[in-house]
């Protein structure tokens, strides 16, 4: 999962721990610690256990990926909104005719 690195390390120095206190009170590595901060990657347990060390919730940690733009599809709106209209007038016309044919045979 990636996550915001110099937040890690900021929150970190906010507590004046070390690397090695912080992967102690994580149950990781010193060298996860060491790649999440230089990186910004880290797996889930390790980021929950990252948020329960420090008492933030994991959106504090995590990167929200920007949009990919160059993927968003044109959206025709005259083609859909012709169809819709066309169902509209069927729909009302042959209701018509069934609600006609339905009272002109009682």
């Amino acid at each position: 999962m990636e996550i915001d690195a110099l937040q890690v390390r900021t929150l970190r120095q906010q507590h004046q721990w070390t690397q090695q206190q912080l992967a102690e009170m994580c149950g990781v590595s010193l060298r996860t610690i060491q790649r999440i901060e230089k990186e910004g990657n880290a797996a889930t347990e390790t980021v929950m256990s990252l948020c329960a060390v420090f008492e933030i919730p994991q959106q504090t940690l995590r990167v929200v990926p920007a949009p990919d733009t160059e993927t968003w599809q044109t959206v025709r709106v005259g083609r859909q909104l012709f169809s819709i209209l066309t169902a509209l007038v069927i729909g009302v016309i042959s209701g018509g005719a069934m609600m006609y044919w339905l009272l002109s045979t009682t």
